[in-house]
């Protein structure tokens, strides 16, 4: 998918929001768990209710992968029910790989080619060798982590080195790997006021956020300091849409979750 196809959808749906699907079986309505694929069952029925409200759905590969040769079939099954139902969806692959040229070559192909999402999420650790296989391939993008919302962000990201904070040495080097346009980043909503710096290192690119919502993020701040003149956000949101009921109604009352974000952002997208 192109990020002009995806504006286009942003302004017309009137939303930038991107909906987490990170499947916990202890969390899902009981009655799904007597069906033959209780994470697939979940899914489709969160998609069916939401599809019109947000942009980009992310799985998170580790609550697929724990569940072994059943967990990977759901996450097919659900990736091809997008790409077969929802085209106009840009599809996440939080799956945070990054390796040694010959490896990301073949996590690319994995994502990109066998199961067909338009993005992956990478870690940038090992440098341009580890990310330049994942933006070979065209229409599809590199997300990568620069910023994140967790508590051991302030470990090693923030920190100084040769005057610069690691996070925006990344940022910085990102751009000059090849076919760098296909980069998306990772910039978690907690670290907001680090928005209006960030967007002076890469003023245009398209932001993964998450946090916004469960992790305390303000959505408000965020759109403040990141938004462009051509959005370049994504906002997700997981738990908090999700998971707002475990029993039946459950895909109503996420629909309804996501509805109250979608209206927020259609306000905030009037500042366009």
């Amino acid at each position: 998918m192109t990020k002009d196809f995806l504006v286009a959808q942003i302004h017309k749906k009137h939303s930038f929001l991107c909906i987490g699907l990170d499947v916990d079986l202890n969390k899902i309505p009981k009655h799904l768990l007597t069906s033959e694929d209780p994470i697939y069952e979940f899914n489709k029925a969160i998609i069916d209710a939401t599809h019109h409200l947000c942009v980009a759905y992310k799985p998170n590969l580790a609550f697929y992968e724990a569940h072994g040769i059943k967990g990977w079939a759901a996450l097919e099954k659900t990736i091809t029910y997008l790409n077969s139902n929802h085209s106009d969806i840009f599809t996440i692959a939080d799956a945070k790989r990054g390796d040694i040229g010959n490896t990301s070559s073949m996590y690319a192909k994995a994502f990109f080619e066998d199961l067909g999402f338009d993005s992956v999420t990478v870690a940038p650790y090992m440098g341009k060798d580890s990310v330049e296989p994942f933006l070979e391939f065209k229409d599809k993008h590199a997300i990568l982590l620069a910023l994140t919302s967790n508590e051991g962000a302030f470990d090693f990201q923030t920190k100084s080195v040769d005057g610069l904070e690691l996070y925006k040495q990344v940022l910085i080097t990102s751009k000059t790997w090849k076919n760098s346009n296909n980069l998306m980043y990772v910039v978690g909503a907690t670290q907001a006021e680090y928005l209006a710096e960030i967007r002076q290192i890469i003023p245009n690119s398209f932001l993964l956020v998450p946090g916004a919502g469960a992790q305390g993020g303000s959505l408000e701040e965020v759109c403040k300091y990141g938004m462009t003149n051509d959005v370049g956000l994504l906002i997700n949101s997981s738990r908090g849409i999700i998971y707002a009921s475990n029993e039946v109604d459950f895909a109503n009352a996420a629909k309804l979750k996501a509805q109250d974000l979608q209206e927020q952002m259609a306000l905030l997208l009037q500042s366009l």
